[in-house]
């Protein structure tokens, strides 16, 4: 079909070829060969008058008009998406979508494992996939490669739809056969202790805001990649680490010899935000996972109620 003399099939071929600056990975993107995707390419040059990817060296780039392109092709196919995906009803009972939802461990282990359930029975067609956070989740959030990103409330893109979900704080967890401590943590003992931290898509808040408060991090013994490795690795040793209070009191349901100790300095509060691109706003389906999500996040009780 053609639209103004575009073939508007090339629209996502125009679409891949500005995020991927390269015919080959473009085409394995759509699934096409080489050949047909330089065809392509030919073609779009052809229409836009402009050569659209040129080589730099050894890298190619996008001219001045390619640039332009990128934000409203990605726009404009988000639209569409948004658009196609409308239903005057959604029944999740039949449903075989997919969602994709940019979201951490932690959030997966206080919040989430109790909304797959109720999906599990009430939508058993859908399908979910979590990705790890990462430099790129806004962009793939923009560019409609997730459905919903779950971040601190720092990581917000003030462009797209956004709530918050639940807030945090933070508790200092030790084994006490190996560190007799008792109370509050000061800032000293703090930083004399040995440390298991984390490192996911950078350093995590709470680290990030001592690095900024307190100048130098204490010597890390062991640094993980999954919130839900850290009480393992502080068991049966002298170790200590950093753990949302969320998190750690369910922790100690299984490893009940985890005793939890508050830190006596300011610290920050965590507030977890739910975010999806404004061009789902009328997608019933990204509606009724949204809903459920929001809803289980507004049942969890405060955390000065569960330490109490």
């Amino acid at each position: 079909m053609r639209y103004q003399r575009l073939d508007l099939n090339l629209l996502t071929a125009l679409r891949a070829l500005l995020t991927e600056r390269n015919v080959t990975r473009a085409g394995e993107q759509l699934h096409v060969s080489q050949s047909a995707m330089s065809g392509m390419l030919a073609r779009l040059r052809e229409y836009f008058d402009d050569q659209l990817i040129v080589p730099v060296g050894r890298r190619m780039e996008l001219t001045p008009l390619g640039e332009q392109l990128v934000e409203k092709i990605n726009d404009l196919m988000l639209r569409l998406d948004a658009t196609l995906a409308t239903r005057p009803d959604f029944d999740p009972g039949s449903s075989r979508r997919q969602f994709s939802i940019v979201v951490s461990d932690y959030v997966v282990q206080v919040l989430l494992l109790a909304v797959l359930r109720e999906v599990h029975h009430e939508a058993p067609g859908i399908t979910l996939e979590f990705r790890q956070p990462s430099n790129t989740a806004s962009v793939d959030l923009e560019n409609g490669e997730v459905d919903f990103v779950i971040n601190p409330a720092r990581f917000v893109t003030p462009n797209q739809a956004s709530t918050v979900l639940f807030e945090d704080s933070y508790h200092l967890v030790v084994d006490p056969t190996h560190t007799p401590l008792t109370g509050g943590v000061d800032l000293a003992q703090f930083k004399a202790l040995r440390h298991v931290t984390l490192e996911i898509n950078g350093r995590p808040q709470f680290e990030s805001w001592f690095l900024a408060e307190h100048g130098a991090l204490p010597q890390a013994e062991v640094v993980a990649h999954s919130f839900g490795l850290l009480p393992q690795l502080v068991l049966g040793t002298a170790r200590v680490a950093v753990m949302h209070t969320r998190m750690a009191l369910q922790v100690r349901k299984f490893w009940p010899q985890l005793h939890l100790l508050p830190l006596a300095f300011d610290a920050p509060r965590l507030v977890e935000t739910l975010q999806w691109h404004r061009y789902r706003d009328l997608d019933l389906g990204s509606q009724w996972l949204r809903d459920k999500i929001i809803g289980h996040a507004k049942g969890l009780p405060g955390v000065e109620a569960l330490m109490g």
